[in-house]
């Protein structure tokens, strides 16, 4: 594995927010790595020890909880501060669930980019954290599960209202409900294969008993 502790990881499947950040990250003089999900994250942090790492927590095949929980498991990354950026999972109990899992900091979009900045700046600065006691594996799994059940009740809630707003629609055709409808189902099938994943993992725990 090459050492590579002045780089950053920015981890966030959507195009958009990751030229933002990567191009304010940039200007401001750090060396910046990129990953579309989680999985392609891992792959980049074996390869690379960044110094920090900005992770999106909604994202595909391995989503930012998934990636922390790896982080920390893993005694040669367990140190690398995490910074969570998120507009889905932003209820108390996905905060706790972050801070308990390893997370560094907890920011929610839309992102005040100087606020941002800063926040970087002074973890940095301020070096390595405290490495915490990483969750048991069974004790991740089942909260994981709760957060991701409710986390999907959501996206169902939201994917009905839209449903009945564009029902309501003259001509049913209102782009920006559509748009919110796509993203709403987008995540409905992350989150499904998700959990697919999860009940898989505590089957095969429970077989081993």
């Amino acid at each position: 594995m090459d050492t590579a502790t002045d780089y950053l990881l920015i981890v966030e499947d959507d195009p958009d927010i990751l030229q933002l950040l990567e191009a304010a990250l940039t200007f401001k003089g750090y060396r910046v790595m990129t990953a579309r999900d989680g999985s392609e994250a891992l792959d980049v942090i074996r390869r690379k020890h960044p110094a920090l790492i900005i992770a999106d927590i909604m994202m595909p095949k391995l989503d930012g909880f998934g990636l922390v929980h790896r982080i920390r498991i893993n005694p040669e990354t367990r140190e690398i501060p995490v910074v969570f950026i998120t507009a889905t999972y932003v209820a108390r109990e996905d905060v706790e669930f972050a801070l308990n899992l390893g997370a560094t900091q907890f920011i929610q979009k839309p992102i005040d980019l100087p606020g941002f900045l800063e926040t970087i700046a002074e973890l940095l600065a301020q070096g390595l954290p405290t490495v915490i006691e990483p969750l048991k594996e069974l004790d991740f799994y089942h909260e994981y599960r709760r957060r991701l059940q409710a986390k999907l009740e959501e996206k169902l809630r939201q994917i009905a209202r839209d449903e009945r707003l564009l029902a309501t629609e003259e001509d049913g055709e209102s782009p920006s409900i559509q748009a919110s409808l796509r993203q709403a189902i987008r995540e409905r099938d992350e989150l499904n294969l998700l959990l697919d994943q999860i009940h898989a993992q505590l089957e095969k725990y429970t077989q081993s008993e």
